[in-house]
């Protein structure tokens, strides 16, 4: 129960005052700390997908074209 207080007081970012949460409704204090979790939750997981998308931006993007290797079978042109 005073887990769940904190929880509410803390990642409410000032909008609960321990007071307030201690006084509330069991089901609605049990409603509270789900939604922020859920909330603190889809946030990790939109911060996790970002970073990952940000490591494989950072490879150079490169043409699929293979570089022509010289031949070295050509004669000089003969003179006459």
């Amino acid at each position: 129960m005073f887990k769940q207080i904190h929880e509410i007081v803390f990642n409410g970012q000032g909008g609960y005052q321990w007071e307030t949460v201690y006084g509330m409704p069991i089901w609605l204090r049990r409603f509270t700390f789900e939604t922020l979790r859920e909330y603190y939750d889809k946030k990790a997981e939109a911060n996790k997908s970002q970073q990952l998308l940000e490591n494989q931006s950072k490879e150079i993007a490169r043409p699929g074209i293979a570089p022509k290797q010289p031949t070295y079978t050509a004669k000089a042109p003969t003179k006459k």
